[in-house]
């Protein structure tokens, strides 16, 4: 019984699953001891053709990938690949996928933002065409022929002139010799093999048998685990420490203080006291063990109910304007009726499946490794290269499989405590984030007030249109005196808001931060889409109008939308306005379809009601339905979902519908249950307990998810489809109960 075991999750999930009682003791859960050591070039270049950093084509004729996106589930590592892959014309079965670690050779390896695909589109694609250029020169060179007589297919340049062929791998030593093409010929749509169409992830085998290796799962020899008790309130400081009791316990090998932390917080350490040891659970046990006084600092007054009070408050004061049409003030003054509502959201937290985690050494040359389950290893590199005092290509970040991320892991603080207790024990060191870690003191989403005033003429038509939002901007995380939000959040849901109102004024407030604020999964789109599709509702019903009709309104005719002709500072998601427009005839395009499969009109049994959104984030447009019933108890159940999608050129069909089935129950979680509140400085949940999320009996019975086939550039498909869901839920318990919820979770309402 004295045996210390390495089990993998799946040995250990298999063997309790098998029994009905009894002690597991001493386990450490890693990977089978699997130490994930960067494998070592020994290939010569006779042996391989790299015309790029994303291929290389060895002598055998296997075509290596590198993505250098992070796979978080929404298959990635699959989709980058089916873009090069396509364009090379080579063999999908003989395409091996190897993740790229950090470096500034493949540019912007940050996986946020629902960038990888539209970002990334051409780029990939010349990678494969160029490859696919170089290995035709090469044949033409060896066949003396004209290249123009020569094609690709099957992993294999042809000449059917001559009936002869040549495998990619027959000409690596030839191609590898070539100079890169100044421009290249893409494949016309009509030509895809895989671009466009379902293909199963590449990672869903090692999935789903347990050999996927995340972030907590990485082992090295000789390593320490590390648990780190840091200050309960952002900007706490150490007082006083006694950690006796705490190197008393069995497998405790050092306690060592943490940096303090840096005001802005932006990526670095919150501070605090490690506690490493040969074993999670020791190193758990003594950070319990460890007696500390703080100083909270200037955020122990921070609470969650009196601030929302001030919130709504500047809501209802004169703003800064930051969009400005007509004359709003005039308009409401004589519109027929003035129609006003507040809507409010709460603090959010990711709560992904696998909390973070991240494994660091130094090296004898200088360097320092890090393994990590990061969305962005760039910025790991920079964090830890600044806190280590590294230059970031003395850094090396390595990035496992994600359990889920949400925007968590973008940031680099997790990687940065991994380094810090590795430089300062002198051996290899794993911090691992435990759950209640990861709700209280991990990036926080935005709060937010919201105050509209909408005027309609004798018609029912909408006169004027007034809308102001306030919540602590995210650059407060890099900026401690922020009190205002960037075009780069306004941008998010409000300053591009598509409806043909002639009198719009749209203004902000100011609030200052008290938790670390980030970017959760759609960013500010959440409340921003929460309040305009469930105000636009609320109008409809006073203008005594059908509300999918009514929104179809509000759009007006078909035309491209751009906040800047009304002076506002829009940014198009660091995309080209007129490549990427805010088009409305698209955005009425997905309201139609989505309104079609839900059976839109139909009659519905009392207790039951249906409600529709629609929003444009991250250069997709979505619609939702909703189909709601409220029982004898008052309590809500959501019934089905409609999703429709404008994400303009897919890639791959199965991991888009994936990913809005996923939106669908993330977006009924946040509407249900997300809240994160805070007392004496202190968030209030630790886990699902506190913080929960959707279950079983939360998930409707179906989720219907329609993809617009649309010849335009790929938009985002990874954040796009939460924003409609909370108001389409919303709207449709109005209409089954003609009670107006202007305030997220639902539950705060008690109708969950």
């Amino acid at each position: 019984m004295n045996d210390l075991r390495h089990l993998s999750r799946r040995e250990f999930l298999k063997r309790t699953g098998q029994t009905t009682g009894g002690l597991v003791l001493a386990l450490s859960f890693g990977a089978c001891s699997r130490t994930p050591e960067p494998a070592a070039d020994t290939s010569s270049a006779a042996e391989n053709f790299m015309p790029n950093v994303y291929v290389n084509i060895r002598n055998d004729g296997t075509v290596e990938i590198h993505c250098h996106r992070s796979e978080m589930g929404q298959g990635i590592r699959t989709g980058l690949p089916q873009v090069i892959a396509d364009e090379l014309d080579a063999d999908w079965d003989r395409i091996e996928v190897i993740q790229a670690p950090g470096g500034e050779q493949y540019g912007d390896k940050n996986t946020d933002g629902s960038t990888s695909i539209r970002q990334q589109f051409d780029l990939l694609r010349n990678a494969g065409a160029s490859a696919r250029d170089m290995l035709l020169t090469a044949a033409a060179a060896r066949w003396q022929v004209d290249k123009a007589e020569l094609t690709t297919h099957d992993h294999a340049v042809h000449h059917d002139a001559s009936g002869r062929s040549a495998g990619y791998g027959e000409l690596v030593a030839e191609a590898a010799t070539l100079e890169l093409p100044e421009a290249v010929a893409f494949k016309s749509p009509s030509e895809y093999r895989y671009i466009g169409e379902p293909m199963d992830l590449l990672d869903a085998f090692d999935m789903t048998t347990g050999r996927a290796m995340y972030g907590t799962d990485t082992v090295l020899p000789g390593m320490l685990y590390a648990s780190i008790e840091r200050p309960p309130v952002l900007g706490g400081t150490i007082v006083s420490l006694d950690d006796t009791k705490a190197r008393a316990v069995k497998g405790v090998v050092d306690v060592i203080r943490m940096p303090e932390a840096t005001s802005p917080p932006v990526f670095n350490p919150l501070g605090g006291v490690a506690v490493l040891a040969t074993n999670t659970w020791a190193a758990e046990r003594g950070r319990r063990a460890l007696e500390i006084e703080w100083d909270l600092g200037r955020n122990a007054e921070y609470d969650s109910t009196t601030y929302k009070t001030e919130l709504i408050e500047t809501s209802h004061r004169d703003g800064t304007p930051i969009l400005n049409r007509g004359d709003v003030a005039k308009a409401l003054d004589e519109a027929a009726t003035v129609h006003e509502a507040d809507y409010y959201a709460p603090h959010l937290v990711h709560a992904s499946m696998e909390p973070p985690a991240a494994t660091a050494r130094l090296n004898a040359d200088g360097t320092c490794d890090v393994w990590a389950c990061t969305q962005n290893p760039q910025a790991v590199q920079q964090t830890v290269g600044g806190l280590l005092g590294l230059d970031t290509k003395q850094v090396n970040a390595y990035v496992t499989l994600l359990g889920g991320a949400f925007g968590r892991k973008s940031k680099a603080d997790f990687p940065a405590e991994a380094a810090w207790l590795a430089r300062e024990s002198g051996k290899p060191v794993k911090v691992s984030w435990t759950r209640e870690d990861d709700i209280r003191l991990g990036y926080l989403h935005s709060v937010s007030a919201q105050h509209l005033r909408g005027g309609l003429d004798e018609e029912g038509k909408v006169t004027g249109w007034l809308h102001r939002t306030v919540f602590p901007s995210i650059s407060s995380t890099f900026d401690s005196e922020a009190r205002s939000m960037p075009s780069g959040e306004t941008g998010l849901g409000f300053v591009d808001n598509p409806y043909l109102i002639p009198n719009m004024r749209l203004e902000t407030g100011e609030a200052k931060a008290h938790v670390r604020i980030g970017w959760l999964r759609s960013v500010c789109n959440i409340y921003h889409a929460f309040a305009v599709c469930g105000f636009a509702d609320e109008l409809a019903h006073v203008a005594g109008a059908d509300p999918k009709a009514f929104l179809l309104d509000l759009l007006g005719p078909d035309r491209k939308v751009n906040p800047a002709d009304d002076g506002a500072e829009y940014g198009n998601y660091g995309q080209s306005i007129e490549k990427w427009p805010i088009d409305t005839a698209r955005i009425k395009a997905v309201i139609d379809k989505t309104a079609e499969m839900a059976g839109w009109g139909r009659s519905l049994p009392e207790g039951r009601g249906l409600g529709i959104a629609a929003h444009r984030s991250f250069l997709s447009s979505v619609a939702a339905a909703a189909e709601v019933s409220v029982g004898d108890d008052g309590k809500i159940k959501v019934e089905e979902l409609w999703i429709t999608i404008d994400a303009g050129q897919v890639v791959n069909p199965d991991r888009v519908r994936a990913q809005m089935e996923g939106a669908g129950i993330f977006g009924i979680s946040l509407a249900l249950h997300g809240e994160i509140t805070a007392k004496g400085g202190r968030i209030e949940q630790g886990n699902y307990d506190t913080y929960p999320v959707a279950r079983f009996e939360d998930a409707p019975t179906a989720i219907h998810v329609h993809i617009m086939e649309v010849d335009a550039p790929p938009g985002g498909v990874g954040e796009p489809g939460v924003p409609p869901i909370a108001p389409a839920i919303t709207n449709a318990y109005y209409a089954a109960t003609g009670k107006r919820i202007r305030e997220l979770p639902l539950r705060k309402a008690g109708i969950v």
